[in-house]
Parts: structure tokens; C-alpha cells; sequence
């Protein structure tokens, strides 16, 4: 693709990136295919090619976003599956990114949209705040049939219907500073990141992936000082917010690593997982936090990841359970890992079943399914219905946005992929599973009691 950009302009080391990426674009169209809001909407527009095409307009006029702009790529995902698409290797990912700090930076929006996305860039990054705004959240939920019906309010209606009916985990939150020794021979020392939504919405999915690691030889530690990774601030177009957030988490992990050394920092939202890994690029103008941030980028695995590297243990149990693996769009678009999740469960002893149309995302995206509820609520329909139609005893992801917002529209079980493991290789049964099988016993008791009933009154 053709360019026309000043030197002024490119003397921006951000506009220069922008325009290496514009101009490796083919305008091929192969990306609107797997495009998720293209495949509903079916506009150009909403589309990545369309998107570029609004992007680089903007850029090279440097103007400030106008309405047009503002509407496309609000409805983009950041899913990432054109750059699974794309032939030609276009790194939407940093584009788009900078198109929405563009917008932040030059674009006035209403003031019901300015209060929501600081409602969100205010409360989900803080860990004990977003815990606690969520039993009065639960406390509103019977007026959401109200909520839906005043004009304005449908993104408080989307936010308030994805909190869970009940507090999620069995165990409370682990302790920052915490350090528990690996069982058996030692085999290395690893930071757990925290996170700062999931450990309020599924603390057992921490407890999980440490006792995993635990049992497997590893030392444990829950570094103290973390805070949001910065991802849910760099998708609003946050972007001083975002590298906040990422210097901060760069200064915490570096401290554990010069203190006693670590072989590396474990993340189980793999949400989070793309944007840390790519901390290296966010930070590469800052001489101070560049280098930094690439040892960081090199320390960062996502569980599945590091659990293939070093071998999953043997398996304790056989479940015989059939589970849906949904990939995660951060998972299989934005790490690149698809593979590994799937042949752990395999090797745990778990009947694995693809999902139909599974490189289409769910409709989380992060805020996402907050800001654009109309069409992250038609993702989600044609997500269950796809996961629903392969028949599984439950679902598995690896990605705490994704198991919140399909589990608030069905009644399969949803986990995490690391619960599964860790139950497979000796751990605890997962509590939403052990709901879930119970109340499926209940139904068949019931309905063999019925069968009984029919039989007697028959005979």
C-alpha cells in the first residue's frame, strides 16, 4: 500500500511504525473473512482493510479522529485474527493500537461514553476496589430487566449482567509476598502473576496453577508490588496509563529476579499475557525501561506454555469428561499459542472437541463486551451455540474474560484449562465443576424416579 507521509511526520518514531505497517499491506482482502464483526456486519468499514483504510487517511492528513473513524474501530475487538489471515504478515495489532490512542488524544466523545470508560479505567485495574464493587453489583442484578429499557444505561445493564450470581473460588485470594517450596526435586523458581480482575472473579484459578507448580517441584512466588499489567488502559487508548502499569510491573518482577533469581513469570489470563509480551515494543523509546522490558517479554510464558515446555506429570485420575476447548483470541491470535492447551488435556486424559468456527471470538475482548454490548451479545449467541452443538460435559479456556462471558449465557460448567490439570494430576475438582456434575446427578436421579413413577402408575 502506497503512502504519503512528510518527513516531519515520520520523524515520530510512532507514525514511522505506522507506516512500515501500511505500506505491508497488500489490500488482499483475505482478513475480512475472519473478521468477527465483518462476518455480522458485513460493512467494509467494519473490517480490517476497511479499518486500515480510515486509519492511514487519518494519519497521513494528521487530523483528528472524526466520528467515522471513531465508530469503526470502537467496533473492532482487537481479537487479532486477521493476523492469523493475513498473507503479507500486517501487524494490525500495533496500528490499531495507535489509532486509539489517536482517538483519545483528539476525539471529544459524548459524555456517557467518557464516563464509562473511566468507570472501567478506574475500577477493573485496581484488585480490591473491583472486589468490592461487586456485591453491590450482585445487589442490582434483579433491576437489570429495567436497566435495559432507559435509553442510555445499556452498558451498565451488559457490565452488571456479566458479574456472577455467586462469589467465585472456594479459597480466598493468595497473599502478595506469599513463597511456597516445590515438592519433591527441585525443579526451578517462578513468579504467579495475580491480575487484578481474576483474582475476584476465580481466585481457584490461582490456587490451581500453584498447586500444580508446586507439586511439580517448583517454587512459588506471589510477588509483592504488582498491580494492573496495563492491558484494559492500553485498549481504551490510555496509552501514558498503560506504560504506568507496565513500569511498574517491569520494577516488581526485575526486583524478584535480582533478589533470587526466577526462571519465569507465569500468566494464566492470557488477555494479559499478549500485552506483557509485547512490553518490549510499548517501551522500546524509553532508553531507561526498553532493555527492561525485553527481558521481561523473554521471562513471560502463559501457563499452557510453560507446562508444555516442562513436561505435564503424570495424571492422578481418569475423567472420562468431554470439554470443548475454547481457544482464547489472545491465546491462538495474539500469542500464537494453539497447540499446547489442547495436547495437555489430551494427555490429562480429557476427550477434547473442537468448536465450531473456534477462530471467531467470543465477544469479551477485555471492555469489550462492555462498551459494544449489542454486538459482543451476537458473538456470544453464536459462540454457545456452536460450543452447544458438539454436546460437551463442559467448556475450558484459558482466559478469564472469555469463561465470564460465556458462562453468563449457558449451563455447561466453565473452567479454566489449568483447573482441569491440576484436579488430572492430583489436585482439587474444580468447584464450578463439582456444581455442575452434582446437579446433572440430581437430574438424572430425577428423571429416573419419573421413569419409576410413569412404570407404576403404567402397571
Amino acid at each position: 500500500m502506497q503512502t504519503r507521509f512528510t518527513a516531519k511526520q515520520l520523524s515520530d518514531p510512532d507514525v514511522a511504525h505506522c507506516e512500515k505497517i501500511l505500506r505491508s499491506c497488500v489490500h488482499c482482502g483475505f482478513c475480512t473473512a475472519t473478521c468477527p464483526t465483518y462476518v455480522l456486519l458485513g460493512d467494509e468499514l467494519d473490517g480490517p482493510r476497511g479499518r486500515i483504510n480510515l486509519i492511514k487517511d487519518m494519519l497521513e492528513n494528521d487530523r483528528p479522529a472524526t466520528d467515522e473513524v471513531v465508530t469503526h474501530v470502537d467496533r473492532c475487538l482487537s481479537c487479532l485474527s486477521c493476523m492469523t489471515t493475513c498473507p503479507s504478515g500486517v501487524n494490525y495489532m500495533h496500528l490499531v493500537d495507535h489509532a486509539r490512542a489517536h482517538i483519545e488524544r483528539t476525539y471529544r466523545r459524548t459524555f456517557e461514553d467518557r464516563m464509562m470508560r473511566a468507570l472501567i479505567a478506574f475500577v477493573l485495574p485496581r484488585r480490591r476496589l473491583f472486589a468490592l464493587s461487586l456485591a453491590p453489583a450482585r445487589l442490582m442484578r434483579p433491576f437489570l430487566p429495567v436497566l435495559r429499557r432507559i435509553p442510555g444505561l445499556d452498558r451498565l445493564a451488559a457490565m452488571l449482567a456479566l458479574v456472577p450470581r455467586r462469589r467465585g473460588g472456594s479459597r480466598p485470594s493468595m497473599r502478595a509476598g506469599t513463597t511456597l517450596a516445590g515438592e519433591g526435586f527441585p525443579a526451578g523458581r517462578v513468579i504467579v502473576m495475580q491480575g487484578c480482575v481474576q483474582p475476584a472473579l476465580n481466585p481457584d484459578i490461582m490456587r490451581a496453577t500453584v498447586d500444580m507448580l508446586v507439586r511439580h517441584g517448583h517454587e512459588v512466588v506471589i510477588a509483592r508490588g504488582e498491580g494492573c499489567c496495563g492491558a484494559l488502559a492500553h485498549h481504551l487508548g490510555r496509552k501514558e496509563e498503560a506504560l504506568r502499569a507496565a513500569r511498574r510491573m517491569i520494577d516488581t518482577w526485575l526486583g524478584e529476579v535480582k533478589r533470587a533469581g526466577v526462571d519465569a513469570v507465569i500468566v494464566t489470563a492470557s488477555g494479559c499475557g499478549t500485552t506483557i509480551k509485547d512490553y518490549a515494543h510499548m517501551l522500546r523509546e524509553d532508553p531507561e525501561y526498553a532493555g527492561k522490558a525485553e527481558r521481561v517479554r523473554a521471562l513471560a510464558k502463559d501457563v499452557h506454555e510453560f507446562l508444555e515446555e516442562r513436561g505435564f506429570g503424570p495424571t492422578a485420575r481418569e475423567t472420562g469428561l468431554r470439554v470443548a476447548y475454547h481457544a482464547a483470541c489472545s491465546m491462538q491470535h495474539g500469542q500464537k499459542i494453539r497447540k499446547a492447551p489442547r495436547a495437555l488435556l489430551e494427555v490429562a486424559g480429557f476427550e477434547v472437541v473442537d468448536v465450531p468456527e473456534g477462530h471467531i471470538c467470543c465477544g469479551s475482548a477485555g471492555s469489550y463486551n462492555i462498551l459494544q454490548p449489542e454486538i459482543a451479545g451476537a458473538l456470544k449467541e453464536r459462540k454457545i451455540a456452536n460450543i452447544e452443538r458438539v454436546k460437551p460435559d463442559l467448556i475450558a479456556t484459558g482466559n478469564i474474560g472469555c469463561m465470564t462471558q460465556i458462562a453468563s449465557a449457558t449451563s455447561i460448567p466453565v473452567v479454566h484449562t489449568v483447573e482441569l490439570l491440576n484436579w488430572a494430576s492430583g489436585g482439587e475438582m474444580p468447584p464450578v465443576l463439582r456444581r455442575g456434575l452434582a446437579s446433572l446427578e440430581q437430574g438424572a436421579e430425577k428423571s429416573t424416579a419419573q421413569v419409576r413413577e410413569s412404570a407404576a402408575a403404567a402397571g
